[in-house]
């Protein structure tokens, strides 16, 4: 048996008013002709299909061309988890009609969810699928009072599974969850406050391979078997040089046998830039961070360490770099007063907001006079704040 693993497609998404779905196309792609070329059984995704319970048209239509492509092109069996960001209804539309066409939907939890299973010339690999729940969900349709967070209801949803349809020879279990001692990203969605997230790998103990999602680094947990096949793409800066792949899994008679990353090339990279707005501007010339000029259609953040104001500099960076989502500026650089570190703001008062904003616009500092407009116009708008709130 040789299926492809992937999670985490997320279609639909925006990445700083950027709609990606062009890009997840392009990727998309690759994972078809993937699963092509390596001639897989099946395709597990393994939860977070869109980004949000209710998705734009377009990464509807995405996902619809994809999975047409997969069933109808390939004919490869395609097993779809919920996520935490999938509405469970929409996503598990029709399923029991689609099950017979090859396509596995699960968006609830259910005391008798039944396992995929699949044949080859060993004999059935069984499917075992949890799509991500709240706790409270699975309390209720469990009907289990011992489930009152992540780990007792991930316990309870594999015993429920393996207790109606028990496990004989091969199995795989497909989930999506933050296992302890995964590493997380900026760009995931906390399942919870704290660590009451958390499960451990020891839930899935007995299956030859864990498919998992969430987590948008590919990477093991715990030994081979327990794998995040990670995200389609870099969703936050702070992925800036991860890679992204999808996951082929041989097992045989006796279990896994081998596991493969493929790599996925992206359509545009991820890239930040630093130096002073002069050097940005001039990416030929600036020997600490050359660019090609290919590169610099990329998606980019630039970090400036200008210590004076500058003006518009998005605007002017972005002749150079058409793809350009956001500026940073460095801690040490960011000052109220020339190379005086500004502390945190959060401490400061209107008037002096307002002092160190017309500084960095202006380069000088306000007049009395018009320190003096300043705050007789936001005392005034104070006191009518306050009337409508009384």
């Amino acid at each position: 048996m040789r299926f492809l693993h992937t999670a985490d497609w997320h279609l639909g998404r925006l990445f700083h008013q950027v709609h990606l779905t062009e890009d997840q196309a392009f990727v998309l792609h690759q994972v078809i002709d993937i699963a092509r070329d390596a001639r897989v059984d099946a395709v597990v995704v393994a939860g977070d299909i869109y980004d949000r319970a209710v998705p734009p048209p377009e990464a509807v239509k995405l996902l619809d061309d994809t999975l047409s492509e997969l069933l109808l092109g390939l004919k490869v069996p395609t097993i779809l988890a919920a996520g935490n960001h999938d509405s469970p209804e929409r996503l598990s539309f029709g399923a029991r009609v689609l099950s017979h066409q090859g396509l596995h939907l699960f968006g609830l939890p259910s005391p008798d969810l039944a396992p995929v299973v699949l044949g080859d010339d060993h004999g059935p690999v069984a499917f075992y699928v949890a799509p991500y729940s709240e706790p409270a969900l699975i309390r209720e349709r469990l009907a289990n009072t011992e489930v009152v967070d992540h780990e007792s209801g991930m316990r309870a949803l594999v015993a429920s599974m393996v207790g109606a349809h028990p496990r004989h020879g091969r199995s795989v279990f497909v989930g999506h969850a933050f296992v302890s001692g995964g590493l997380g990203s900026d760009s995931e969605r906390p399942l919870s406050v704290g660590g009451a997230g958390a499960v451990d790998a020891s839930n899935f103990d007995g299956f030859q391979y864990v498919a998992l999602g969430h987590l948008h680094r590919p990477q093991h947990i715990g030994g081979v078997h327990l794998r995040y096949s990670g995200a389609l793409l870099e969703y936050s800066f702070d992925e800036v040089g991860q890679r992204r792949s999808v996951t082929i899994v041989d097992i045989d008679a006796a279990g896994v046998s081998r596991t493969e990353e493929i790599p996925l090339v992206p359509r545009r990279e991820l890239r930040r830039i630093e130096g002073t707005l002069e050097q940005l501007l001039r990416p030929e010339a600036h020997e600490a961070h050359p660019l090609p000029a290919a590169a610099r259609e990329d998606y980019i953040v630039a970090r400036l360490l200008d210590r004076h104001p500058v003006l518009d500099p998005i605007g002017r960076l972005r002749a150079i770099y058409p793809n350009i989502l956001c500026i940073e500026r460095a801690p040490d650089v960011v000052s109220g007063a020339e190379g005086q570190p500004a502390g945190d703001r959060r401490q400061l008062d209107y008037g002096q907001l307002f002092a160190n904003f017309f500084k960095e616009v202006t380069g000088d500092a306000p007049t009395p006079e018009e320190e003096a407009v300043f705050g007789s116009t936001a005392d005034s708008v104070a006191g009518r704040d306050r009337e409508v709130r009384a």
